[in-house]
C-alpha cells in the first residue's frame, strides 16, 4: 500500500512538472513574437550558444567521424565493401550522431550555465526584483535563450556534420588510400535533402528542450549555492536523457514525413 502511494505521489509530482515546464516553454516560444524585442539579449545569447560551444563540438564531430570510418572499415571488409565508408559514415553523422552528439555538448555545457545563472538570481531574489519593477522574467531571461538555442544548434550541426565527414575522409584515405574524390562523390550520392532536414529539424527541438530546462529548473531553484548545484546537475542529466528518448520518437516521425 505505502508503495502504491510513493507511486501515485511521484507521478503526480511529474505530471505537475511537466505541465509547468510546458507552460514556460509555451510562453517563452511565444515571446520570441511579441514586441518589445531585445535585440542585445538575443545576439549575446547566440554568442554563448554558438561561438563558445564551436570548438568544443567539432573536435568531438572530429574524433567521432575517425572512429566511426575506423569501424566501418573493419566492418564493411568482411564483405569486401570497405570504399563505401564514406557513403556509411556521412548518413550516420547527418541523421543521428551529429545532431544527438552536439545537442548532448551542448546542453551539457550551455544547459547548465543558464541553469546557474538563473538560479544564483533566483536565491539572490533578483528575479523577485524583476517582477516588482514590473519586468518579465520570461520576456528578459527565457525568451532570448530559447530564440539563441533553436538558431545556433542547427548551425553548430552543420559544422559538426562537415567535420565529422572530414575527419571520415581522413581514416579513409590513411587506411585505404582511396582518392578524395570518390568518398566525397560516395558522400555526396549518399546523402539526400531528406537526410539533412531530418538532422536539422531535430536540433531545433533540441535547442528548445535544452534552453527551457535550463531556466526551468534555474526558476525552482531554493537552498542558496547548494541548490545552484543541484540545479545544474539535475539540468545535465535530465537533458541528456529528454534528448536521447525525443530523439526516438523524432526519428520514427521525420521517417513517416520524409
Amino acid at each position: 500500500m505505502n508503495i502504491l502511494l510513493s507511486i501515485d505521489v511521484v507521478a503526480k509530482k511529474s505530471i505537475l512538472l511537466i505541465g509547468q515546464a510546458t507552460i514556460l516553454a509555451i510562453k517563452g516560444f511565444l515571446g520570441i513574437f511579441v514586441p518589445p524585442f531585445n535585440l542585445r539579449l538575443a545576439l549575446r545569447e547566440m554568442d554563448n550558444f554558438g561561438t563558445g560551444s564551436l570548438l568544443l563540438v567539432d573536435i568531438i564531430a572530429l574524433f567521432t567521424g575517425m572512429v566511426m570510418a575506423l569501424q566501418t572499415i573493419y566492418g564493411l571488409r568482411m564483405y569486401g565493401a570497405e570504399m563505401y565508408v564514406g557513403s556509411v559514415v556521412s548518413l550516420s553523422l547527418v541523421r543521428e550522431l551529429g545532431p544527438v552528439l552536439s545537442s548532448i555538448m551542448v546542453g551539457a555545457r550551455v544547459g547548465s550555465g543558464i541553469a546557474a545563472e538563473i538560479g544564483s538570481m533566483q536565491v539572490t531574489e533578483q528575479i523577485d526584483a524583476m517582477r516588482a519593477l514590473g519586468a518579465s522574467p520570461i520576456k528578459k531571461l527565457v525568451t532570448p535563450k530559447i530564440f539563441a538555442a533553436m538558431i545556433t544548434l542547427p548551425l553548430l550541426t552543420v559544422t559538426a556534420d562537415i567535420i565529422g565527414i572530414f575527419g571520415g575522409m581522413i581514416i579513409a584515405l590513411f587506411e585505404l588510400e582511396i582518392d578524395r574524390t570518390f568518398y566525397i562523390n560516395s558522400v555526396l550520392t549518399t546523402i539526400t535533402i531528406s537526410d539533412l532536414l531530418s538532422g536539422i529539424g531535430k536540433t531545433v527541438f533540441f535547442g528548445l528542450l535544452i534552453a527551457v530546462l535550463g531556466c526551468f529548473f534555474g526558476l525552482r531553484t531554493t537552498g542558496g549555492t547548494t541548490g545552484v548545484g543541484r540545479s545544474t546537475t539535475i539540468t545535465v542529466v535530465t537533458t541528456s536523457i529528454l534528448i536521447l528518448i525525443s530523439d526516438f520518437f523524432l526519428t520514427k516521425l521525420f521517417l513517416i514525413i520524409f
